[in-house]
């Protein structure tokens, strides 16, 4: 039996022209610029054979220990993210909480929500769902970004608080023009499902200053699984954002940035889809470089994001007219953060410190009604307030030719306030009884890493060990139904987190052969884990404090087997363990390998990749976190997919892939089970399948 009704075929059908069409242009778009090709072979003004060389990435390396930096305008595979969270999940030691097409929550070695910190220019923007349908990563668009940073365990205390699992910056450069000029680079995606995707980054500029415009359109159809089925997930995102720089000289920069986007998404594995993902963002910030002798740079900065978000369940989707959401209802979240860094950096023969303070407060308001539209008419009432002041200093000291020492510390004085006066709705509403409480804690952080080069090898071999205290989020205090037994609720007892983690590895690089590895193992104290149960008003959460224990890593090497052939390889594990009584730490990501072979030879190159993903067995079912829990074990798969790119000329570059070649069907472990408002089984939870096969193919401009 279809699951759909008739009126929501009707309502959601696919366009069937328009997806022969996409799939037309996604399988013949290398075709159609083969005229283009045939001039670029003679163009004295091709790049050098070094850029005439374009490989679609399936591995991402580490760029030194613990840390990752890559271009996240390079096409990829699998096909080219729609989201930040979608994008993370390439790179080895990360996963996604899958929600169907777009907006998955990102998960780095089995840790989740603001465990990691995930910054944008410096910024933080924070969801406002309650079930973080609007992740962090939901309001990124990658491409738009020039180089993607991140930075695994306890490892650093420059961008924020809690940051236990790692940190996550996207980060747009300043641009420098020494004379008067100009710059556009965009980009066109065409894929399978109606994939379809614009990207458009311009700059023009002087020596004294520039003005650089970004904006981009995503767009796809739900997709069809590995079985032919459909599963929900058609969305439709857009962002602008400008850029207006001063330039006084070559070590001043004044930035004033304003951003804005909004999208539409829908989830089959949710009782309501994201009617608005509404965003805005201002920025400035100040950079003075080279100051003395000592003082090398000063940086500041101040930012405000703001997040509007309404999901329903009748715009993308027809109220299934049975059980608790039977009519049409809607939900409308908002939430502002205002935040500011100051950091200087100063410089000694053999020390490098960089030190500073940073503040951020977010406000959180709701509101929600039955009937369409009519939440409109309320006003927004604030649930929660948030605040935190830290102070931090990175220490380096070059202890010798091929010795370093990295320290950092930091203190933060963190605090939320609770304005819900009731909780619970219509009949089980009552009174709060932590209305107007606040309460606050002061929490150290701090690392310390020693790093080594040795003599007679190119290999760095390094040792860290980082220690995180982390204040419970809004959704670990405010969306439980519960708190920790004998509580009154989440707000009044659930502990902040503490981790303390060892992370080591090495890292080898030669002219044919790059390799790495890094492992971690930790203890965290009062561990923030939600406990479902389903009782006869629905699915209930508490949230309580656990110890636990983390152990696992990362490995992956790249060998150049001739000058056009090259392999790579890449492994990532993650295992925890609930010391509190013995069960496996859920919402941990299985062991997870990709094979890639690539052939490249002057302007073109030919890859594929084989990822290849163990079962799952260790779960504690209807654990988890405020997203996603434990309902079953999973199966271990295999996906196969191939891809191609080629230069045409210095302005234009073609990708295009397969991917799932063989139509695996297939689900992720980290998963959301299907609705029974799309028909899925409403006790029997049925984890939603990746897409099938998927043609895709990229064309990237610049001039």
């Amino acid at each position: 039996m279809s699951r759909f009704s008739a009126d929501t075929r009707n309502r959601f059908a696919l366009n069937h022209p328009r997806l022969r069409l996409t799939q037309a242009i996604a399988l013949f778009c290398g075709t159609l610029l083969a005229p283009w090709a045939l001039a670029g072979e003679h163009d004295e003004h091709l790049h050098p054979a070094t850029e005439l060389s374009p490989t679609v990435i399936t591995a991402i390396a580490q760029s030194s220990p613990l840390t990752v930096v890559t271009n996240p305008k390079d096409p990829r595979q699998p096909v080219p993210a729609s989201d930040g969270g979608d994008y993370l999940k390439t790179i080895p030691g990360f996963a996604l909480v899958r929600n169907g097409g777009t907006n998955g929550d990102p998960v780095l070695r089995g840790m989740f929500g603001s465990r990691l910190n995930i910054l944008t220019n410096g910024s933080m923007m924070l969801g406002a769902c309650p079930g973080r349908m609007d992740a962090p990563t939901s309001y990124i668009s990658p491409e738009t970004y020039d180089q993607l940073t991140v930075i695994k365990g306890p490892q650093t205390v420059l961008w924020g608080p809690g940051a236990s699992a790692g940190t996550v910056l996207f980060d747009r450069q300043p641009e420098s023009f020494g004379e008067l000029g100009t710059r556009v680079n965009a980009s066109i995606l065409a894929g399978s499902n109606g994939r379809f995707d614009k990207v458009v980054d311009a700059a023009a500029g002087g020596p004294l200053g520039y003005v650089r415009v970004v904006g981009n359109q995503a767009h796809s159809d739900d997709y069809k699984d590995g079985n032919n089925d459909t599963v929900e997930s058609r969305y439709d995102k857009w962002n602008g954002d400008v850029a207006l720089g001063w330039t006084p000289d070559a070590d001043t920069l004044l930035e004033l940035t304003a951003g804005r986007g909004d999208g539409e998404a829908r989830y089959a594995g949710r009782g309501m889809d994201g009617s608005q993902f509404l965003r805005e963002s201002l920025g400035l910030r100040f950079e003075k470089s080279n100051l003395g002798e000592v003082l090398d740079k000063v940086e500041a900065q101040v930012y405000y994001n703001y997040a509007d978000h309404v999901m329903d369940n009748y715009s993308l989707r027809t109220p299934s007219g049975t059980g608790m959401m039977a009519g049409p209802m809607a939900s409308n979240v908002d939430r502002r953060t205002l935040g500011a860094r100051i950091k200087a950096t100063w410089r000694w023969a053999d020390v490098q410190l960089i030190g500073g303070l940073d503040a951020q407060t977010n406000e959180h308001r709701k509101r929600a009604a039955s009937g369409i539209d009519t939440y409109k008419n309320l006003p927004r009432d604030k649930d929660a307030d948030f605040h935190n002041y830290g102070v931090f200093g990175e220490l380096t000291w070059y202890a010798a030719d091929r010795d370093r020492l990295i320290s950092g510390a930091r203190l933060d004085r963190a605090s939320a306030k609770d304005f819900r006066q009731s909780t619970g709705s219509g009949m089980m509403a009552r009174p709060n009884p932590t209305a107007d409480e606040t309460r606050a804690d002061t929490l150290p952080s701090g690392f310390v890493r020693f790093e080594h080069d040795l003599e007679d090898s190119p290999t760095t071999l390094y040792a860290g060990l980082g220690h995180a205290q982390r204040f419970p989020d809004y959704w670990e205090l405010f969306s439980p139904n519960k708190g920790p037994a004998g509580s009154v609720n989440a707000f009044d007892a659930v502990k902040p987190e503490k981790t303390t983690q060892l992370d080591f590895g090495l890292q080898y690089k030669s002219a044919d052969l790059e390799a790495w590895a890094s492992g971690y193992i930790g203890q965290v104290r009062d561990y923030i884990l939600f406990d479902y149960t389903r009782g006869m008003m629905g699915m209930t959460s508490r949230a309580e404090n656990i110890d636990a224990r983390i152990m696992g890593g990362e490995l992956g090497a790249a060998y150049k087997l001739t000058p056009n052939w090259k392999a790579d390889a890449t492994l990532a594990y993650a295992w925890g363990k609930n010391s509190s009584d013995g069960s496996a730490l859920p919402q941990m990501p299985p062991l997870d390998a990709r094979f890639g072979l690539t052939y490249s030879q002057d302007t073109w190159s030919a890859g594929a990749l084989w990822r290849v993903v163990a079962a799952q067995n260790r779960i504690d079912q209807n654990k988890g976190n405020v997203v996603g829990k434990d309902y079953d074990k999973s199966s271990g798969f295999g996906v196969f997919s191939l891809n191609g790119a080629y230069r045409i000329n210095k302005q234009f570059k073609v990708s295009t892939g397969v991917d799932n070649l063989f139509g695996q069907a297939y689900a992720e472990h980290l998963n959301l089970a299907g609705n029974a408002g799309f028909g899925y089984p409403a006790n029997d939870p049925q984890a939603l399948n990746e897409p099938g096969r998927t043609f895709w193919t990229k064309v990237d401009m610049s001039f």
